[in-house]
């Protein structure tokens, strides 16, 4: 019984030893906080815009006749001035031919009466003819010389219908197909002439787009405020995108805004410019423009997966200076192309705000906070 008490003692010494030894103090779990970005932000309006072309021609003739040549190839960019159709010279130059040569005859009969007029001068000097001879003479002069302009102007009209068989594109751009056929009798003139091809212009280009009531008296509202500058008084910039582009790379100006709603759609037009010497831009195209809002402001920036959102607010977790984290409900603005939101209250400027980590970061825990750069947590 000695021997077995014996062995019992150092056994419960180590069992009394291991039961009282202290339990792991667990550490703090790490999580990245940002300081909020201070920056000046621009807000941006976005409409849906269709481009068209700065300038579009419908090209016809100014004469009638047999269209006798083509002179370009069908879509290609043709220059102010190029020749584009030939129409059936010959009736125009038969009639130019014509009053020329009734203008010859104008001009003989009025020199003959200019010489007519000199010999009566001179014989009234010597009394060897009436003074009313020479004021008849005088007036025929006045006569063939109405006579002569006339002539001419007809020779002038003759000569624009011969230059007007020539058709040439009235401005560079991007020329259409030809709808009319060599051989067809095609009429000139007057608006429903024939229409022979359009051509359309695309560099510079523009977009149109249109806004509301509501968005043009915010507008309105902000200018009267001075937080604004009025799109009619300078270039307003603009950016646009296209369908298949991230983002909104094409930068332009806002360069045009009606005078009126319109009745129907109760909407008013503006106009935007854009550079295209690339060609990317076509008429016709659906675009993304966004317009300067409010202007340009400072605004408190954190990483946009910062914010967390309920049914009813959003709110930010923010490491006191004991490293324990608070709820903080925020309101919220615009986003930035880099993925920071603006934060418009609630938060300062000295605040860290938890960016990664967000799991392990419940309100009244104590957390390890690493700092980390806004912009690389976004």
């Amino acid at each position: 019984m000695q021997r077995i008490l014996s062995l019992a003692v150092p056994f419960a010494l180590v069992a009394a030893c291991g039961g009282a030894s202290a339990p792991p103090v667990r550490q703090a779990p790490t999580v990245d906080v940002v300081r909020p970005v201070t920056r000046e932000i621009v807000d941006w309006d976005e409409f849906t815009g269709r481009l068209e072309a700065s300038e579009s021609v419908d090209v016809r003739a100014r004469v009638s006749g047999l269209l006798q040549s083509i002179h370009f190839d069908d879509g290609e960019t043709v220059e102010q001035g190029q020749l584009l159709f030939v129409i059936d010279p010959r009736p125009f130059q038969a009639e130019l031919d014509a009053r020329l040569a009734d203008a010859q005859v104008a001009q003989a009969a009025r020199d003959l009466a200019h010489s007519n007029l000199e010999r009566g001068r001179k014989l009234l000097s010597s009394n060897a003819i009436a003074a009313e001879d020479v004021e008849s003479r005088a007036a025929a002069l006045a006569e063939t010389e109405a006579a002569l302009a006339a002539t001419n102007a007809r020779v002038a009209s003759a000569q624009l219908d011969v230059d007007f068989t020539r058709v040439t594109a009235p401005i560079a751009g991007h020329v259409s197909d030809h709808f009319v056929s060599i051989g067809n009798l095609i009429s000139g003139g007057s608006a429903s002439s024939t229409l022979l091809t359009t051509i359309v212009a695309t560099d510079p280009i523009h977009c149109r787009i249109e806004a509301n009531e509501s968005t043009v008296l915010t507008y309105l509202r902000l200018n009267a405020a001075g937080k604004r500058k009025s799109a009619r008084d300078y270039e307003a910039p603009v950016q646009l995108g296209l369908a298949d582009e991230t983002g909104f790379p094409h930068e332009g100006v806002l360069d045009f805004v009606d005078n009126r709603f319109d009745a129907g759609t109760a909407t008013m037009r503006a106009r935007a410019r854009f550079a295209n010497e690339d060609g990317l831009l076509f008429p016709g195209m659906f675009a993304r423009i966004r317009i300067t809002g409010e202007g340009a402001r400072e605004a408190l920036l954190v990483p946009d997966k910062a914010v967390q959102t309920t049914q009813t607010l959003r709110y930010l977790l923010v490491v006191d200076d004991k490293n324990v984290v608070q709820y903080r409900p925020v309101q919220t603005g615009s986003l930035t192309e880099d993925g920071l939101r603006e934060i418009t209250d609630g938060l300062n400027a000295l605040d860290r705000v938890v960016a990664a980590g967000l799991f392990m970061a419940r309100p009244g825990a104590v957390v390890t906070p690493n700092e980390v750069e806004a912009v690389s947590a976004r």
